[in-house]
């Protein structure tokens, strides 16, 4: 075939010139289409010799055709260029031959015609953001904040670029907006679906009902969004009627239940948000959709399904925001094998922006973790089968009599009877183990205890789980293809697929120290009468390569934004943690975006130099009365932010009665729900609210709510928690420095989280107090403080900085 069917003039010369450039010996390149589909771009990436060059698998990036020259003049593909075209091919890349002089041209595989994308006119979209655009017009309070049209802009080029992007944005910027405009802007253009993923369903539910609604209507954008969240959160129908067929199983439920069922008649939507009344949990799960019990388009009740209803709704939408525990059960099942082009749990997609980054790595290694609890096992052993006061419960007895006589059901009362045994002696361990930290990790250091205490007893709850197991198929296989409920039989078959999954967590226990890339480790929990039961876990060690090739690699952007990603003006920390630092062949952005807000006039950062260390004898009792001080000065709207239960509930005992005596009100944590414990800070702004850990993030009360953060303690981690305990053994193995490359970074993000609490608004005025003598007498304390804003210091001993704090307050 002539050359120039193929490709233009100018193509034809730069290649003819480049094999020139060569010597006339083989080169390989890669070119791009125009729009009459010929060759106008080309870019040479290997250079070899007379008989072979070096082909290189780049075929997720940008090019449309890969090109490469014979010498000979003979066209004919040898086996290494069929090899390369064919897996250039599943791309979707075509692959050319091309003589020296590039006048002819072998066609081994056309490429695959795709639509042009069309960039995004950054200029222009920031413009919507700018005094008198479209959607600043709409904002009821709107605010110049160049940060923000910066952000924006640098999103856009994420997207023109196939790029990943870090951007830091400070509270105030609006970073909700700059990727919004974007995105939107994007899907309409080009076609193409948008994942949003955020770190909770609050922030989903904000952005769909709140940001993208305004940015559409300002847009005049067509694109259609839908909010997903998990499967759990949907009503299913079918085990709905299960329930109620069931009701005895759970007898002290009716009520929930019945509650339940009268709902059904009238939601639209399924979702457990919309009950009038939080339900009993454990009906709710009676009664949830579940991925590995849905019978898809063999159930009887499809018609009517809601998760049907919202694959159906995200199938037509092109922004779809979603939650990162939803995110990354996605990721996982696609990299396992189900493929990037089809539904998995999302529809297809690869453009995804990730709001409230810094959540990411804990996110992905709480959802790639494995676990188990003697609750959670007893619950799915009695779902199949169980005797209680003198009646017999379960699945099983709803499989046809042909397949269950008294002598099966007697063997797998039998079996299931031995499972609890082996349960609990494994969970009893489990709780000796962990009863003075709460946690204890598998270490081989330990192994000669472990032997006969823990793990040869979890080798034979393996054992009794199999046994269980294979009694129960055993009565499945005997139901006929026309024979009995195939809901039931499904059912049945989910239970079990759980069960082994406990035997798998069981056998990673056993084989721990096989398995150097997890942390394989216990944790005591509580019930809700105080009872202590042990929950075993296994955790990927490090969830940087499964990021790279779930995440970065098949997504042409990914967009990451959090008000927390770096460290002193470094993102080398976070990069490096979830992957970021050695991502090759991806061009990466990163940009930091300052907060607008007037930190400096507006925020006082003040540490009594006097603060005694943690480790001092005298710490507590100075916290302790240190606290109700502040939290005097300022009259309540106060969040006292801890690092343990244990120190919280000391000074909440110190300060409770003094403090409510002068009418400020004292929450706690743990003593109410988190939403309705926040919905009550909120509306009082003479209460004070005690706190720890998950509160350093997302309590959001601006105005006169909250002008005073009390930060107790540095929150570094306890250096004995199992995940991270390991991880810092890991770096040392590697050479690295733990506590200047993990737990001082690590601390300074959290710091810098707690620190934001206070500073919601532009209007807001208040003051940060630290009260841990780290913070100005250790020569790391400068990384802290060069982590944050620049604000108005009070850095004294406590009774002069104590009369700053009150001179500033009162400003």
């Amino acid at each position: 075939m002539r050359a120039e069917l193929k490709f233009t003039a100018e193509a034809r010369l730069l290649l003819e010139n480049s094999i020139k450039e060569a010597d006339g010996n083989e080169v390989f390149a890669r070119g791009n289409l125009n729009e009459d589909s010929l060759v106008h771009s080309v870019e040479v990436i290997a250079r070899g010799n007379e008989g072979a060059v070096l082909a290189l698998d780049s075929f997720s990036g940008s090019a449309d055709v890969l090109i490469h020259n014979h010498p000979s003049g003979r066209l004919a593909p040898s086996d290494a260029d069929l090899s390369i075209a064919s897996r250039a091919a599943e791309a979707g890349v075509g692959s050319y031959l091309i003589d020296n002089a590039v006048r002819r041209v072998y066609v081994i595989t056309e490429p695959v015609h795709t639509k042009r994308k069309g960039k995004l006119l950054v200029t222009k979209l920031a413009g919507s953001l700018q005094a008198g655009g479209s959607l600043a017009n709409r904002l009821r309070s709107y605010e110049a904040r160049p940060t923000q049209l910066d952000l924006l802009r640098l999103v856009g080029e994420a997207f023109n670029r196939d790029a990943v992007l870090a951007a830091e944005a400070g509270t105030g910027v609006g970073k909700s907006f700059a990727y919004l405009v974007p995105a939107l802007s994007w899907a309409e253009t080009n076609d193409e679906r948008v994942v949003i993923s955020t770190a909770t369903i609050n922030l989903q539910q904000q952005l769909y009902e709140k940001d993208i609604p305004l940015v559409t209507e300002a847009l005049q954008s067509q694109v259609k969004s839908v909010l997903i969240k998990g499967r759990g959160n949907y009503l299913c129908y079918r085990r709905l009627i299960d329930a109620q067929r069931e009701i005895n199983l759970f007898p002290e439920s009716d009520q929930s239940l019945s509650a339940i069922t009268e709902w059904a008649e009238v939601t639209e939507t399924g979702d457990k948000a919309d009950l009038s009344f939080l339900p009993d949990e454990n009906v709710w799960s009676r009664v949830c959709s579940e991925s590995d019990t849905c019978l898809g388009m063999r159930c009887s009740e499809r018609e009517r399904c809601f998760m049907l209803k919202v694959r159906r709704t995200a199938a037509e939408a092109r922004i779809l925001v979603v939650n990162h525990h939803l995110l990354f059960a996605d990721l996982a099942a696609r990299h396992a094998g189900a493929g990037y082009d089809s539904t998995v749990v999302l529809p297809p997609y690869d453009r995804v922006i990730l709001d409230e980054a810094h959540n990411i790595e804990e996110a992905a290694a709480s959802f790639f973790s494995e676990d188990f609890n003697r609750l959670s096992a007893y619950k799915q052993i009695g779902r199949l089968y169980r005797r209680r006061r003198g009646s017999e419960l379960g699945l099983i007895l709803r499989l046809p009599p042909v397949c269950v006589d008294r002598n099966s059901l007697d063997e797998v009362f039998e079996a299931g009877s031995e499972l609890r045994e082996a349960l609990d002696r494994v969970d009893d361990a489990g709780v000796v183990l962990t009863d003075s930290t709460g946690t204890f990790r598998l270490r081989s250091e330990n192994e000669s205890e472990l032997r006969s205490f823990l793990l040869e007893p979890l080798s034979a709850l393996r054992s009794k789980i199999m046994r269980f197991v294979s009694t129960v198929r055993g009565l499945l296989e005997k139901v006929g293809e026309e024979s009995g409920d195939e809901a039931v039989v499904w059912e049945c078959k989910a239970v079990l697929r759980r069960l082994d999954g406990i035997a798998a967590v069981c056998m990673r226990f056993v084989e721990y120290r096989e398995r150097p890339q997890e942390v394989i480790w216990i944790e005591r929990g509580r019930t809700s009468r105080g009872e202590s039961y042990a929950r075993f876990i296994s955790t990927p060690l490090d969830v940087a390569p499964v990021l790279r090739e779930a995440l970065y690699f098949p997504n042409k952007t990914v967009a990451c934004v959090s008000a927390t990603l770096t460290v002193a003006g470094s993102f080398s920390f976070w990069l490096g943690r979830v992957g970021l630092d050695a991502l090759t062949d991806r061009e990466t952005l990163t940009g930091i975006f300052p907060s607008p807000f007037p930190y400096k006039s507006s925020v006082l950062l003040a540490a009594p130099r006097d603060a005694p260390l943690p480790e001092d004898a005298g710490y507590r009792e100075f916290v302790d009365n240190a606290v109700v001080r502040l939290v005097e000065a300022s009259g309540g709207s106060a969040l006292v932010l801890f690092t343990s239960y244990d120190a919280m509930r000391s000074s909440f005992a110190k300060a409770v009665t003094r403090l409510e005596a002068q009418g400020i009100r004292c929450l706690r944590q743990g003593d109410d729900d988190r939403s309705r414990l926040l919905k009550n800070f909120i509306e009082d702004e003479s209460s004070v609210l005690f706190a720890t850990d998950s509160f350093w993030e997302g309590v959001d009360a601006p105005g006169d709510t909250l002008r005073l953060v009390l930060l107790c303690r540095l929150p570094f981690r306890s250096p004995n928690e199992p995940v991270f305990e390991a991880r810092r053994e890991d770096l040392e193995k590697k050479g690295g420095n733990a506590f200047m490359n993990l737990s001082l970074p690590e601390s300074v993000m959290k710091f810098k989280q707690g620190f934001g609490r206070l500073m919601r608004r532009g209007s807001d005025h208040g003051t940060v107090v630290v009260l841990d003598g780290r913070l100005l007498r250790k020569r790391y304390g400068e990384i802290f403080l060069k982590s944050l804003p620049v604000t108005r210091e009070s850095f004294k001993e406590f009774e002069e900085m104590l009369a700053d704090v009150e001179r500033f307050l009162a400003e």
